[in-house]
C-alpha cells in the first residue's frame, strides 16, 4: 500500500509539472504553478519559510519522502532506471552500496559557497528541480509544440479553430545542449545505480538526508524473519539496504516501499523507530523484539474455470471475425489520416515569413548590449543572479518569445530579454506569477508599466528614414510609453526626412520599438540594459 501511494502521487506530480513546463497556452501556470513553489530550494530562495518548515517537518517525521514524491529528477531517475534492459527478471535492479561521504559533503558546501558567491552557472548545474526543468522545457516543450502545430494544420484544414499555430523555436543552442547532457547523464547512472546522482551529487538530497538520519517513521529490520536472501538490497533503488548487516541507511533511503514489496517473509516494515530497552531485549531474547512486524505476503496463483475458457475462446472468436470485416474501411480511414497529418506537417514545415506574399522577410539579429535586459520585476542583474537555478519556467511560459536563456559563464541559463520574435508587453507579468525563487518578484501590471529595466538607444546608420529616403515611425506609432517622438533629421528643414528621438525618462525598456523596426537583420533601434531597475 505505501507503495502504491507513493507510485500514483509521484505520477501526478511529474505529470503536473511537465505539463506546465511545455504548456504554451497559460493554463498550466494557473493550475500547476503551486508545485513548483512547493520546491525546497525555490522555496529556500525565495524565502517561503512556511514551505521549508513543512518539507523539514515531513523529513523529520516520515523521512526522505519529498525525494520521491515531490521531486521531479528524482521521479524522473526513476523512470530512467526501469528503462534499462535486464536479462532475468526475476534478479533485482541493484545492490548495495556503502555511503560515499567524500563526494556528497563536499558538493553539498561547494553549493552553498556558490549560492552565496552568485555564482548561478554551478547552482543551475546541480539544481534538481531545475535540471529536470530545463529537460522538460528544451527536448518535450518543442514536441509538444510540433503535435500541436499539426493538429492546428488538421483542424485549419477542416474549417476547425479548435487549435491554433504557435512558434516552435529552441530558445539557447548551449541549454539545449545542456538539457540533452544532463538527461544522458542521468540515465547512466540510473541504469548503473538508480538514485546515484540522487544520493551522490544532489545537494537537496544531501541535505534531506542529514534529517533523515533522525526521522520518526523509517524502515526496519526484523532480524528473526530475515533470511538473508538479499531480495531487498536488489530492490532498493538507492542501493542503501545492508541484509547482511541488517542496515537501513536512513540518509539515502527514500522511503519508496520496494523493499518491503520485495520481502516474501515480512522482515521488513515502515512504522515508528522504537528503542528497545535492555530489560524488553533481555526478555525478549533479541533486540529486535520491540518492533512490529508486516505480514508475508501472499501472491495466490490465477486459475480460471473452463467453462469461461470456453467462453473465452468463443467471444475472441466472434470478435476476430468482426475485425477481419472491418479491417478494409479501418485502413482506408487510417490512410486518409495519416494523408491529411503529413500534410498538416509538410505545410507546417515550409511555412515562411512573407511580406505582402511578395518577399521574404529576413530574421533580426540580436545586438551586442554592453548591459544585459533583465525581466521587470527582477529588481537588478545582481538580484537575479542571486536568486535564479536557471529552471527555465519564465522562459518556457513567456507567450512573446521575449525571454531566453543567457550565454554568459556566471548567469548561464538564467533569463534575459531579447526582442527578435517579440516584445515585452505591458499587460503581461505571466514569468514574475510563475517564478518559483523570487529571482523575478511578483509585480503588478501598474507597477510593471512604470519600471525601466532599459532604455532605446537609436542608429542612424541602419535607420530606413536615413538609408532609404523612407518614411516610418514604426517606432513612434508603437512605443507604449509615448517615449519617442519623431523629429527633423536636419532642424533647418522642418518639412525633411524626419527620425527617432528618445525621452529616456519615459522610456521603459519595452523593445517594442527595437522588435517592429523594420531594419533588417539590425534594428535601427536598440534596447540598453540597466544594472539596477527604476521606476518613472
Amino acid at each position: 500500500m505505501l507503495r502504491r501511494i507513493r507510485i500514483c502521487l509521484a505520477i501526478v506530480v511529474v505529470l503536473l509539472l511537465t505539463w506546465l513546463f511545455i504548456d504554451f497556452s497559460g493554463i498550466a501556470a494557473q493550475y500547476a504553478g503551486w508545485l513548483a513553489k512547493l520546491q525546497l530550494l525555490p522555496a529556500l530562495l525565495a524565502l517561503n519559510f512556511v514551505v521549508v518548515a513543512v518539507l523539514l517537518l515531513l523529513t523529520l517525521v516520515c523521512g526522505r519522502i519529498y525525494c520521491s514524491v515531490i521531486c521531479p529528477l528524482g521521479i524522473l531517475q526513476d523512470l530512467l532506471s526501469r528503462l534499462r534492459p535486464r536479462k532475468n527478471k526475476k534478479v533485482g535492479r541493484y545492490t548495495y552500496s556503502p555511503e560515499v561521504r567524500w563526494l556528497r559533503y563536499p558538493v553539498l558546501l561547494l553549493f552553498i559557497v556558490a549560492m552565496v558567491a552568485g555564482v548561478g552557472s554551478f547552482v543551475a548545474l546541480l539544481a534538481p528541480y531545475s535540471s529536470f526543468g530545463r529537460i522538460a522545457a528544451n527536448l518535450l516543450k518543442p514536441v509538444y509544440v510540433g503535435i500541436n502545430n499539426i493538429f492546428a494544420g488538421v483542424a485549419e484544414h477542416y474549417g476547425s479553430y479548435a487549435f491554433y499555430s504557435v512558434d516552435n523555436v529552441i530558445p539557447s543552442w548551449p541549454t539545449f545542449v545542456v538539457a540533452v547532457l544532463s538527461l544522458i547523464v542521468l540515465a547512466v547512472l540510473a541504469w548503473i545505480g538508480g538514485r546515484t546522482y540522487c544520493n551522490t551529487l544532489c545537494p537537496v538530497g544531501t541535505f534531506l538526508g542529514l534529517f533523515s538520519r533522525f526521522s520518526l517513521f523509517r524502515v526496519r529490520f526484523d532480524e528473526q524473519k530475515c533470511r538473508s536472501c538479499s531480495r531487498c538490497s536488489k530492490a532498493c533503488k538507492a542501493s542503501c539496504i545492508d541484509f547482511k548487516r541488517h542496515t537501513v541507511d536512513a540518509s539515502r533511503c527514500v522511503v519508496c516501499g520496494n523493499c518491503i514489496e520485495a520481502c516474501e517473509f515480512g522482515a521488513l516494515s515502515y512504522g515508528r523507530t522504537v528503542t528497545a530497552s535492555p530489560a524488553s531485549s533481555a526478555h525478549d531474547g533479541s533486540g529486535a523484539g520491540a518492533e512490529a512486524t508486516v505480514p508475508s505476503l501472499v501472491r495466490p496463483d490465477e486459475t480460471l474455470d473452463s467453462s469461461k475458457t470456453g467462453k473465452a475462446r468463443a467471444e475472441s472468436s466472434s470478435a476476430t471475425e468482426s475485425s477481419s470485416v472491418a479491417e478494409p474501411s479501418r485502413r482506408s480511414f487510417l490512410l486518409s489520416s495519416l494523408s491529411v497529418l503529413a500534410t498538416a506537417a509538410l505545410a507546417q514545415e515550409t511555412k515562411i515569413k512573407m511580406d505582402g506574399g511578395l518577399a521574404d522577410i529576413e530574421n533580426k539579429v540580436a545586438p551586442e548590449r554592453a548591459t544585459p535586459l533583465t525581466p521587470p520585476g527582477s529588481l537588478s542583474a545582481r538580484h537575479l543572479a542571486s536568486h535564479c537555478t536557471g529552471c527555465q519556467l519564465c522562459v518556457a511560459q513567456c507567450p512573446n518569445h521575449v525571454l531566453r536563456p543567457s550565454s554568459g559563464l556566471l548567469t548561464l541559463m538564467q533569463p534575459v530579454m531579447s526582442f527578435e520574435r517579440g516584445y515585452c508587453r505591458p499587460e503581461c507579468n505571466r514569468c514574475s506569477e510563475v517564478c518559483p525563487t523570487g529571482a523575478i518578484r511578483p509585480i503588478g501590471l501598474d507597477e510593471k508599466s512604470s519600471t525601466q529595466v532599459g532604455h532605446a538607444v537609436w542608429l542612424k546608420k541602419n535607420c530606413v528614414a536615413v538609408t532609404d529616403g523612407v518614411a516610418c515611425d514604426n517606432c513612434s506609432r508603437h512605443c507604449p510609453v509615448g517615449a519617442i517622438e519623431m523629429v527633423p533629421l536636419d532642424p533647418a528643414d522642418e518639412h525633411g526626412t524626419r527620425v527617432p528621438a528618445v525621452n529616456e525618462s519615459k522610456c521603459i525598456g519595452c523593445g517594442a520599438c527595437e522588435n517592429l523596426c523594420p531594419a533588417r537583420p539590425f534594428s535601427a533601434i536598440y534596447v540598453e540594459g540597466h544594472e539596477v531597475h527604476r521606476t518613472n
